[in-house]
């Protein structure tokens, strides 16, 4: 009989319920049994269960990136692995599985250090890392995945392996991008960067002004430099009291600013945006790092929400004016578009490296650590959609409830057609609400990497994971799922052990 260290909780327990939600309530896992991880040994036990019990197995720290839930696997909850630690010396950080960014940039900050978290604090670090992230500093220093030294992975068959580029490349290289799948990451160490401060902010534009402030926003893409990165969302806002005067029922373009340069040079930098004419706010200054999370101001409070992305070689004004007004005040349904600027780093491997001089790779000088896709993109535009009423449930919603989520599957759809002819696939990172659920699974799997990079990740799935245990995550997909599902062993079959809290007889 295998004890863990934290709850085991089935349907029906107090706790369940709360133990299987996460930050998107659109969808939610229904597992057969959650075990509430403490610590690698948890995960391994938890695994070995699943295995011998037949079920598939599903991992949760902070639910942001749900895409696929499980209905009667079991869900592996590592919010309580949640311990951070930063070598100074080093330029280096630790973190366990349920870790999000704001402990690193809180505890990385005295040291005048930084992550390459993303704009949100309440993102766990590992699932954000293993898909790539696109984080503040992108443009200056790479994908978060770039900066990764070892991954602490507990794998299909239950072994407990630290991951480096030295020990196992291939491995190594497809987690970092690719990752999805592949085991449960259960720590994670990554290098640091040397950025205490920065110049940054959002510029506010008002709905009369934004066809202009798209093309200047365009235009002026083609002129920074790496030491700037920048994204544009397009919001519009709700008439509700409990809202800003400024911003209620108001149509925005939001021009998000980080620039590690000096005030100077960014006032400068910065000034053809300005030009566009007044702004409903600006509020671009010099701040400590630790208040980054302040530039986009990601909603802190769990919502139910889809969308969708997609990465592109280029755009020009006439297709996001399109997007635009396809998403705009007249849309069916609230949107909220965002495109980030890429480029960068991100398109060199991260070549700017860490605060100790980079990456712990064998791979050549500024080539990319990871399998991170699409790496030439210039842009990456996000559609999404918040949903309420029955189409925001975690249960089936009936027929209402679907046509619903078809309609704004469909808006998002056009508003993403407008920008075919640039578009190279999807960031993993992006990918809002239920696509592992979605008839096109497999398409949407295929489209995060270049054909030939998807069969090599495929590959490894096959090799790591070849019954598909870890298959709840669209990046994750096999090329016959049913097959895998199939190999799993029956439920009970041959020597099964039981799982339990240690402090349970």
């Amino acid at each position: 009989m295998a004890q863990v260290r934290g709850p085991v909780l089935v349907p029906g327990d107090d706790g369940y319920d709360a133990e299987r939600s996460g930050f998107q309530l659109a969808r939610q896992h229904r597992p057969a049994v959650i075990v509430g991880a403490r610590c690698a040994e948890d995960v391994v036990a938890a695994v070995r269960f699943a295995r011998a019990q037949g079920l598939p197995v599903a991992v949760q720290a902070t639910g942001h990136g749900l895409s696929a839930a499980t209905d009667g696997g079991l869900l592996i909850s590592t919010r309580r692995m949640a311990g951070v630690r930063v070598d100074a010396a080093a330029g280096t950080a630790r973190v366990e599985a349920g870790a999000v960014w704001g402990q690193v940039v809180e505890a990385a900050a005295p040291y005048g250090l930084a992550p390459l978290n993303g704009s949100s604090p309440g993102v766990g670090v590992i699932s954000y890392t293993l898909g790539g992230g696109v984080g503040v500093l992108a443009r200056t220093y790479g994908f978060a995945a770039d900066q990764v030294r070892s991954v602490d992975l507990v794998t299909a068959d239950a072994r407990e392996l630290r991951v480096t580029a030295e020990r196992d490349p291939e491995l190594f290289r497809a987690l970092l991008g690719g990752g999805h799948g592949l085991g449960v990451v259960t720590a994670m160490e990554f290098g640091l960067v040397p950025v205490a401060r920065l110049y940054g902010g959002q510029l506010v534009f008002g709905g009369e002004q934004i066809d202009e402030a798209l093309a200047a926003y365009l235009h002026w893409t083609g002129t920074v430099p790496d030491e700037l990165t920048s994204s544009l969302a397009l919001i519009v806002y709700p008439d509700l009291p409990q809202l800003p005067a400024a911003l209620r029922g108001r149509y925005l373009a939001q021009i998000r600013i980080a620039y590690t340069g000096s005030v100077e040079e960014g006032e400068r930098l910065v000034a053809p945006l300005r030009a566009v004419g007044p702004r409903v706010s600006d509020d671009l200054r010099e701040m400590p790092y630790a208040e980054s999370h302040t530039i986009h101001r990601d909603p802190a409070d769990p919502h139910a929400y889809d969308g969708d992305n997609a990465l592109l070689s280029g755009l020009d004004a006439a297709a996001l004016r399109r997007v635009a007004a396809l998403t705009g005040p007249a849309a069916p349904v609230m949107c909220v578009v965002q495109l980030n600027h890429l480029g960068g780093a991100m398109a060199k491997g991260g070549a700017k490296g860490s605060a100790t001089g980079g990456v712990s790779t064998d791979a050549p000088a500024g080539a990319p650590a990871g399998s991170v896709g699409h790496r030439d993109a210039r842009y990456a535009l996000r559609v999404l959609s918040p949903l309420t009423g029955a189409v925001a449930g975690d249960g089936p919603g009936g027929a209402e409830a679907a046509a619903a989520l078809a309609d704004v599957r469909a808006l998002h759809a056009e508003a993403l057609a407008a920008v075919a002819p640039w578009r190279l696939g999807r960031s993993v990172n992006f990918l809002f609400g239920g696509h592992g659920d979605r008839p096109d699974a497999d398409e949407v799997a295929r489209s995060v990497h270049a054909p030939e990079e998807h069969r090599q990740l495929a590959a490894l799935k096959a090799q790591h994971d070849p019954e598909n245990v870890f298959r709840f995550h669209p990046a994750a997909a096999t090329t016959d799922r049913a097959a895998a599902a199939a190999a799993l062993p029956a439920p009970g079959r041959g020597n099964s052990p039981d799982i339990r809290p240690a402090d349970r007889p």
